[in-house]
């Protein structure tokens, strides 16, 4: 989704709320993999320390680890643009079915973030609720979309805790996207090791002192 046809397209919004309603039973009922739990294993072994994640699904957290910086935000909770007030996505969740009790679109497709494909001809039925604060329709996932920045201040928290770690890991990413590109080159810049664990290249690989081509859902418990 871009973030300014989110602002300014009341068609956009709806027709991703639409999909997204639908979607939101796949992330929801989602559990962590042998990856999330290694991880928080190793988090509460005191190999780990802070994680700072890209993913907007809540796993690192339900796996039990801690001092999880959601880099793009989460999909368990939407904000209003309007007013600032935040919500549960269950609480929201509740309100859509309450709305569309018959809205059961065929599904085409289910994309890794919840959004699915469903045809046009299905958008009219779908009933988008609004703010439970201010009744204004700009409600919209706690996440940040294509074109949107993440905040100032979580940057600048994830730069500290670069800054500060011995060693910098990165699992299950191909930092294609600066957001998190720009840790692995801050690390570098510092002259703290970086360790790359991920299936395929990364954009990261020339600044890694350990490269690690495998599965991270292999490679982790078996570090473990």
């Amino acid at each position: 989704m871009q973030h300014d046809a989110f602002l300014r397209d009341t068609a956009a919004r709806h027709r991703y709320w639409a999909r997204s309603y639908l979607g939101w039973r796949a992330i929801a009922g989602a559990r962590p993999n042998d990856g999330h739990r290694a991880v928080a294993a190793l988090q509460h072994d005191g190999r780990v320390g802070a994680i700072i994640t890209q993913n907007v699904d809540g796993l690192h957290q339900a796996a039990g680890a801690i001092d999880v910086v959601e880099l793009h935000g989460g999909l368990d909770r939407v904000v209003c643009l309007d007013c600032g007030v935040r919500e549960s996505r269950f609480a929201l969740d509740a309100r859509l079915r309450a709305a569309n009790p018959s809205f059961d679109a065929h599904v085409a497709q289910i994309n890794p973030d919840g959004d699915v494909e469903i045809p046009d001809t299905e958008l009219a039925r779908f009933r988008m609720v609004s703010c439970a604060a201010c009744r204004g329709d700009r409600v919209k996932p706690d996440v940040v979309f294509f074109g949107d920045s993440v905040p100032r201040e979580r940057v600048q928290l994830c730069f500290e805790l670069v800054d500060a770690a011995s060693v910098l890991l990165v699992v299950g990413s191909s930092l294609t996207v600066m957001s998190g590109f720009r840790f692995v080159r801050r690390a570098a810049a510092q002259g703290i090791p970086v360790a790359i664990v991920n299936l395929g290249p990364t954009r990261g690989d020339h600044l890694a002192d350990v490269r690690i081509d495998a599965p991270i859902a292999d490679v982790l418990p078996a570090l473990l």
